[in-house]
C-alpha cells in the first residue's frame, strides 16, 4: 500500500465527519461528538488559521483513509502532541500505522527540530500502546479515571518519544517514508 498525506480540503469534511462519529473510532477518543457539515467548515477554517496545529488527510493508495495531526508547533519548549486515526477499516494495516508513526517522528525531529513528541491513549487501546512502544516510545504516566465520557471514566496512558531516543532507535528500521509538508512548504508549492 502506498500512503501519502495532503492538507485537508472542504471536500474532505463529510468523510472526516463520518469517521469522527463512528463508534469504532470514538471509543478511543475523549469525546463522542455530534457533528454537522457547517460545524466542520468552521473547524477547518479554525485549524487553517491556527499556526499551532497542522492537519493532514491520510490517503492509502490514493483513497481518503483518515486524519493525522500535530499540536504545539509554537511550543517554545520544543514539544509536540500528535494523534491520528484511519477511519476506513478496509484501508487499515500495521504497515500503514508504522509508516505514519515513524515518518511523523522523522518530520518532528529532523525537519521541525522538536525535542519531544507526546501522545495520550486510552489505556484500553492496548494495540496502539504496543505500537507506540514498538516504535520506541516510553510510557510517561498512567492516570486512572482521567477522562469522563458519557458518565464512564477512562484510564489514560501518556507516552513520549524524545529526539535523542528517536535518533538512536531509528537506525536500521525499515518503513515506507511518508512526506509531511507544513504550511510554509505547501504555500510555496502552490
Amino acid at each position: 500500500m502506498s500512503v501519502t498525506l495532503r492538507k485537508i480540503r472542504e471536500e474532505d469534511l463529510e468523510n472526516i465527519m463520518r469517521w469522527r462519529m463512528d463508534r469504532e473510532i470514538t471509543r478511543y477518543m475523549n469525546t463522542n461528538p455530534k457533528l454537522t457539515l457547517e460545524g466542520q467548515r468552521i473547524w477547518l477554517a479554525g485549524i487553517q488559521a491556527n499556526p499551532d496545529v497542522d492537519y493532514w488527510l491520510i490517503l492509502v493508495d490514493g483513497q481518503p483513509a483518515g486524519v493525522i495531526n500535530l499540536t504545539g508547533l509554537e511550543n517554545p519548549e520544543g514539544n509536540l502532541g500528535w494523534a491520528y486515526y484511519v477511519g476506513e477499516k478496509r484501508l487499515r494495516s500495521l504497515g500503514t500505522a508504522l509508516s505514519l508513526e515513524m515518518s511523523m517522528y522523522d518530520y518532528a525531529f529532523v525537519v521541525l527540530k522538536k525535542q519531544a513528541v507526546y501522545s495520550d491513549v486510552f489505556t484500553l487501546n492496548k494495540g496502539v500502546i504496543q505500537l507506540h512502544k514498538f516504535c520506541g516510545c516510553e510510557v510517561v504516566e498512567e492516570k486512572k479515571s482521567h477522562i469522563c465520557k458519557e458518565g464512564i471514566w477512562y484510564d489514560v496512558t501518556f507516552m513520549r518519544m524524545t529526539a535523542e531516543n528517536w535518533f538512536e532507535f531509528r537506525h536500521g528500521k525499515k518503513y515506507e517514508k511518508i512526506e509531511f509538508a507544513g504550511r510554509k512548504e505547501d504555500e510555496q508549492g502552490n
